[in-house]
């Protein structure tokens, strides 16, 4: 079984990589000859006029092949699984009207509560993600809360040349290791495998220098549909796989905001005090920096396999390993 599932996923994530590197191209064309570009400001880690969109090319290759492995597996017919589906739909329309035209912060919070509120008022009964400790009412309530938390933090990741794909490809990575070994079911495991392949396909572009950006319509759908895998992951038992398979996300994002928040800032506008920023200020490329943090990611991907087996003390050599990341960024590189 697992073998054959192994042969399907290899051709599906070769066809998912290069569907997504050929839409994104077609995209690009198309971003260029409309002149929707993304102009460099006080706040941008770029320099050169690049066009913003080329989440269309990446998302157009995902989800039907999310749509094709949900029907695959007969689970098409669950009101919370067509929901995920109709929910990413509507965050690509919405977040490209916010690409174009700029929407307030509180209709995209509105949108995303309706996106994923459906979702947790439909799902079964037997998932919990704090495994009964709260009643089912508040259950879904924080998950909720986490899970648009965690589509607003991938959004503020998207800074720099390939961080945002190549990290979501490791989390992809991360998500068909996990499922495999510890379930729950093998869509869990193509899922990842899937989100894995059509972003490597989006680096192709992405990468520094980037050709085109992910834009809105990329990152929070892209950043929907990873929190929903994460969060099926956590309320089927798998929390600490869960947490550790984002945990540099999780961790520069919070930080970060925590310290805005206390320095009484709007922390939903725009800035450059990431980790992952503050390393690009220091003098290291955008290449050095993001490739650094994605192999880190893929080791936290391993780790998050390993926890199946040793739990607890897999997510504390995590959070070790991210803090040392976060340490580098944070530092100046040593003059050669």
């Amino acid at each position: 079984m697992i073998d054959r599932f192994l042969l399907d996923t290899g051709i599906f994530f070769v066809f998912s990589a290069f569907a997504a590197a050929g839409l994104t191209g077609i995209t690009i064309s198309i971003l260029r000859r409309r002149a929707i570009l993304d102009l460099p400001n006080a706040r941008s880690s770029h320099t050169m006029p690049t066009p913003r969109g080329g989440g269309w090319g990446l998302m157009l290759a995902l989800l039907p092949v999310w749509v094709w492995a949900t029907f695959a597996a007969g689970r098409i017919t669950q009101l919370s699984e067509l929901f995920v589906i109709l929910g990413a739909v509507l965050l690509m329309a919405v977040s490209w009207i916010d690409d174009r035209r700029g929407l307030s912060a509180g209709v995209r919070i509105l949108v995303q509560i309706a996106a994923t509120g459906l979702v947790m008022a439909t799902l079964p009964r037997d998932l919990s993600i704090t495994d009964g400790f709260l009643p089912m009412p508040l259950d879904r309530l924080l998950a909720g809360v986490i899970w648009i938390w965690f589509i607003n933090l991938f959004n503020f990741m998207d800074g720099i040349d390939g961080l945002s794909g190549g990290s979501a490809a490791a989390m992809g990575f991360g998500l068909m290791l996990v499922s495999l070994r510890y379930g729950p079911s093998e869509l869990d495991a193509f899922r990842g495998a899937a989100i894995a392949a059509a972003c490597v396909g989006f680096l192709y572009w992405n990468w520094q220098p980037a050709k085109v950006f992910l834009g809105d319509i990329g990152s929070i759908p892209l950043g929907y549909l990873l929190g929903y895998a994460l969060i099926h992951l956590a309320m089927n038992g798998g929390l600490i796989m869960a947490l550790i398979i984002p945990l540099y996300y999780l961790s520069d994002a919070t930080i970060t905001l925590v310290r805005r928040a206390l320095r009484r800032e709007r922390v939903w506008q725009a800035h450059r005090e990431h980790f992952y920023q503050r390393a690009v200020q220091l003098g290291r490329s955008h290449a050095r920096t993001a490739k650094t943090a994605i192999v880190t990611q893929f080791a936290l991907a391993i780790f998050a396999a390993m926890a199946c087996i040793w739990g607890w003390p897999m997510l504390i050599s995590a959070a070790l390993l991210v803090a040392l990341l976060m340490r580098w960024m944070a530092r100046p590189p040593k003059a050669a």
